[in-house]
């Protein structure tokens, strides 16, 4: 019987606007903990992201410059210096390996909680405002289609000029191309 109750408990709680957003794994859809990880200030741009799921971070010049630093020294052996991907995927165009990684929700459960194969989670190395940092410059280097820049509203879309595609990248693209 206090199993039905409480389950008639939960299921008449009133959900709220000011309810946070739940962040998952990417591969198991289990909510995240943040009760550890690396610990960093509670920034505004945190508070933000994790009430919304949206980086302000995203055009900001001096946040993308740090989350260059960052991404280089935690992201570039996998990825590229350059975005363009090495063991891990490139990361500067539309495709994504999970789909969720379009928007800034489903980029930050992935780097936060790590996903399948080598994808480790990044918690204990970046916290959480060094992640959206990392993210703010990712997306500033996307040289792909800026309808496919899901991330953005549709205004930053249609505004959207791309990054210069990486020359690595476009030779494997070339490479690719000429054998398929």
């Amino acid at each position: 019987m206090l199993g039905l109750s409480m389950l008639t408990a939960v299921s008449m709680t009133p959900v709220t606007a000011e309810a946070q957003v739940q962040f998952r794994n990417a591969t198991t859809g289990v909510l995240i903990d943040f009760s550890f990880g690396k610990k960093g200030e509670e920034t505004e741009a945190v508070k933000h992201f994790m009430e919304t799921a949206e980086n302000k971070y995203n055009q900001d010049e001096e946040a993308i410059k740090v989350g260059e630093d960052l991404y280089m020294t935690a992201c570039s052996g996998c990825h590229g210096h350059h975005v363009e991907g090495k063991l891990g995927p490139a990361l500067g165009d539309a495709y994504w390996t999970y789909p969720a990684g379009r928007y800034d929700k489903g980029f930050f459960e992935i780097i936060y909680d790590g996903a399948r194969a080598m994808m480790g989670p990044q918690r204990n190395n970046l916290s959480i405002d060094e992640i959206l940092k990392v993210m703010a410059y990712v997306r500033s280097v996307y040289w792909d289609d800026p309808e496919k820049a899901l991330w953005l509203s549709e205004e930053e879309r249609a505004e959207l000029v791309p990054a210069e595609m990486p020359d690595d990248f476009r030779e494997a693209l070339d490479n690719f191309n000429k054998t398929h």
